[in-house]
């Protein structure tokens, strides 16, 4: 693959509703859309990181930084590049900005996949033509409007429940789950808001069956969810802690976790999150696939890596009705009455952009030829 042009988009989206975690609100969704163009085809990646860093420590503003100044010269100056795997040693002299580099590593992926008429699944090892999707449903102001919400997406045929939790929204809200919808595939996200002080609550939420609590403690911590993960019998999941390989392994190894979930970006692309995969599953720790309140292009991708034999729990991978008025590919992406998402046939990640979409998203516009 010889890289001709890149074009770079900056694109912001609107909520359907705000969507709200124990970070805050969110009204709109900021992200960066990388096309890589050769002489026959266009690959497309997607950095989602926020406006603000309240997620990780990259940006909108610092991702664009990053593949003008940075990671753009690095890929032009492999000449051509026979695999996206090629990329891996040369970006490793940068520290981090994980998401800048998924952006391009994923449209190396879709291009790949392109040049050789396969699928983007295919080409990383999918042996799946469907994958299970569930819900995640940001912080309610009661308990009552939660129940509302999760009966409103169990109508739609999700059946795992992902419900964001902080102090003082988290054991009732889950409690009246239970109550009200009985043995259902119930997880809880902290997104980090509790400290090993909250550990009597997280015993109280031990009793209620879920199939993991997601990221509880610290965003930067594996020895603290090592000492929660020995007192309780629910799943410790690991998100935001999780940047690589080794972070994968440490937590492993000191028993901090018993499931990953892999969010592409987060790891700084397909290369990566293929690795921890294979790493996890050495291991027999299941993982599964999360997002980061994705738009088409990045969600693609994301449903492609979850066809992996290693992804064992439903990923955040919902409809493209659920959080936009218009996605910006087409065909939409939708579930079925089983809450699957079928893994696209077509050469790449299989779906084709919207032009005028595209163009309404877009604030600011680049084009960089070799």
């Amino acid at each position: 693959m010889k890289i001709e042009k890149i074009v770079l988009r900056k694109m912001k989206v609107t909520f359907k509703t705000p969507f709200e975690t124990s970070f805050g609100a969110m009204a709109e969704k900021h992200f960066i859309l990388a096309a890589l163009h050769t002489k026959d085809h266009v690959g497309y990646g997607d950095c989602p990181a926020f406006a603000s860093p309240w997620y990780s420590e990259e940006t909108t503003t610092t991702g664009w930084h990053m593949l003008n100044d940075f990671l753009i010269p690095i890929l032009f100056s492999q000449g051509e590049i026979n695999h996206p795997e090629e990329l891996a040693e040369p970006f490793s002299q940068i520290r981090r900005n994980n998401m800048a580099k998924s952006a391009l590593d994923c449209a190396l992926w879709d291009l790949y996949a392109k040049e050789r008429n396969i699928t983007l699944s295919q080409a990383l090892g999918g042996t799946r033509d469907k994958v299970e999707t569930g819900i995640s449903i940001g912080i309610q102001e009661s308990p009552d409007a939660l129940l509302k919400a999760v009966d409103q997406f169990m109508a739609e045929g999700y059946r795992r429940v992902k419900v964001k939790i902080k102090p003082g929204k988290d054991i009732k809200y889950l409690e009246a789950i239970r109550k009200r919808f009985g043995d259902i595939m119930l997880m809880a996200d902290a997104n980090s808001a509790y400290t090993l002080k909250d550990i009597d609550l997280f015993k109280e939420m031990d009793c209620l069956g879920m199939i993991m609590i997601e990221q509880p403690l610290s965003h930067d911590d594996i020895v603290d969810h090592a000492k929660l993960q020995a007192v309780m019998k629910t799943r410790i999941c690991l998100d935001e802690s999780i940047h690589s390989v080794d972070d994968a392994r440490h937590a492993i190894e000191l028993g901090s976790t018993k499931t990953i979930n892999i969010k592409v970006a987060r790891v700084g692309g397909l290369t990566q999150a293929k690795k921890v995969h294979d790493l996890c599953a050495v291991h027999d720790i299941p993982v599964w696939c999360g997002g980061m309140l994705d738009t088409g292009i990045a969600r693609a991708h994301n449903i492609a890596i979850a066809s992996l034999p290693n992804y064992k729990f439903p990923g955040d991978l919902p409809a493209s009705t659920r959080y936009w008025h218009q996605d910006l590919i087409t065909p939409p992406i939708t579930i079925d009455k089983n809450a699957m998402v079928e893994v696209p046939a077509r050469p790449g990640i299989g779906f084709d952009l919207i032009p005028e979409i595209v163009d309404k998203f877009t604030y600011e516009k680049k084009e960089i030829v070799r």
